[in-house]
């Protein structure tokens, strides 16, 4: 009776934590709008992210044409939306035809456009091409390009529309002439684009007795390395996974630094760099004032991303040498206390999605909270399979409860770039 009793009160405790959470959560609260933030319009020529198109870091590699008798062009949707203009002067429709990511990125976009110039619509000038007016291996091959206007074809408007096409999502936007943007996305079927922010089953970290363990034989109670908030060596304990999937592939991104250790993780998983572009030779202690966590996409090659150093115990900044992709099949969200994990030698974020390690750790503050309590109204004789603790961390494989209800209320909460674009497909399916 007594083990019921506890287990109640846990539950209620976790519960009660959840709701307030969702009623007065950061960003704005029920009932109040967020005063609309001040966009910087691109200059003319500029594309976001600086980086080629067609590379990891933005749209992705070409993948080859699309034909109305290939077998691809199923991966082709119409766009019928109403507040969109299509050119289409072809008289073919060619130019409603896209990918769905470029449908959605469209549509938001399309929305923005109207709340920015109220009477003012989305142009399309551009869309698919089937009759190779482009140049070779355009994007717009494959429908994951369009190049867009507003309805007023006013230039002077251009620099905020592409601002607004970076807002809404667009992998890629280009200022490119004075008569259109360019914008495009990455591949419907990109292995990505389904991940969330996880780490491959085999990546190891080290437990407080030193030994090294892969991290999808963590288990409830060990305690592995992690830092605190100011950057001293501590070991945390493994709370749960936020995400486990033992069998699907995935992309992952593989960061390698000078001193040759390599950390792999998903695009939109955080991963601290030192502020600004550190070379080989930084020393900064981590994570200092300087330190910011940024999506593993979002690291360049010259950034410094933190080390742990054995022999003197502590973490060194290591300049990244090089970035590459690499498939693994499984992936895993370990949680500490601390909400953060040295893996493979590097230290990461336990969390993703969001670029704002802070807000994602208050936020599971609940979960924190539920562990602490459980952990400590549990008795030695409590098996693991009627104690309170199994209740608030059990899970079966996939997204855990909770980070589903954090991501309904980021995406009414959060301005859209605070989300990253590839991350969140896996909380839909």
């Amino acid at each position: 009776m007594l083990l019921l009793t506890r287990i109640v009160v846990v539950v209620l405790v976790c519960l009660s934590l959840v709701s307030s959470g969702m009623g007065c959560g950061p960003g704005r609260g029920y009932g109040r709008r967020r005063h609309p933030k001040k966009l910087t319009p691109l200059a003319y020529k500029q594309f976001i992210p600086n980086v080629a198109e067609k590379t990891l870091g933005a749209s992705g590699r070409y993948e080859g044409k699309i034909t109305r008798n290939s077998e691809r062009f199923k991966e082709l949707t119409p766009n019928y939306n109403t507040d969109i203009i299509f050119k289409d002067e072809e008289n073919t429709g060619a130019d409603r035809l896209m990918t769905q990511r470029c449908k959605d990125k469209l549509n938001s976009l399309a929305i923005s456009v109207m709340n920015q110039w109220p009477g003012v619509k989305l142009r399309v000038t551009e869309g698919w091409d089937e009759d190779g007016h482009h140049f070779e291996e355009s994007l717009h091959y494959e429908g994951r390009a369009v190049d867009i206007t507003t309805s007023d074809r006013d230039k002077s408007k251009y620099g905020t529309l592409s601002r607004l096409a970076v807002e809404a999502g667009f992998d890629w936007v280009y200022y490119e002439s004075k008569a259109h943007i360019h914008c495009s996305v990455k591949a419907e079927n990109s292995v990505a684009a389904k991940s969330g922010g996880c780490f491959p089953g085999s990546a190891s970290v080290t437990l407080q007795d030193g030994r090294r363990k892969q991290i999808k034989d963590l288990r409830v109670g060990d305690r592995v390395l992690a830092a605190d908030d100011k950057g001293s060596l501590v070991y945390s304990d493994f709370i749960m996974f936020l995400d486990r999937d033992q069998v699907s592939m995935r992309e992952f991104y593989v960061i390698e630094t000078e001193s040759d250790q390599k950390i792999t993780l998903t695009a939109a998983h955080l991963l601290f760099v030192a502020g600004g572009n550190s070379n080989s030779n930084a020393t900064d202690k981590a994570p200092a004032r300087t330190t910011r966590a940024v999506f593993a996409s979002d690291v360049r090659p010259g950034q410094s991303v933190f080390v742990f150093d054995g022999a003197r115990s502590r973490l060194e900044a290591v300049a990244v040498r090089r970035i590459s992709t690499r498939e693994h099949e499984g992936s895993f969200a370990p949680l500490t206390a601390q909400g953060t994990i040295v893996v493979d030698q590097v230290l990461a974020s336990c969390y993703a999605v969001i670029e704002d390690h802070s807000l994602a750790h208050w936020a599971l503050a609940p979960v924190r909270f539920g562990h602490w309590l459980s952990s400590l109204l549990s008795t030695p004789s409590s098996s693991s399979s009627s104690s309170p603790q199994s209740l608030v961390t059990s899970q079966k494989d996939g997204v855990h409860w909770y980070s589903k209800v954090l991501y309904e209320l980021g995406t009414w909460l959060l301005d859209s770039h605070t989300i990253h674009p590839l991350g969140m497909s896996m909380y839909s399916s």
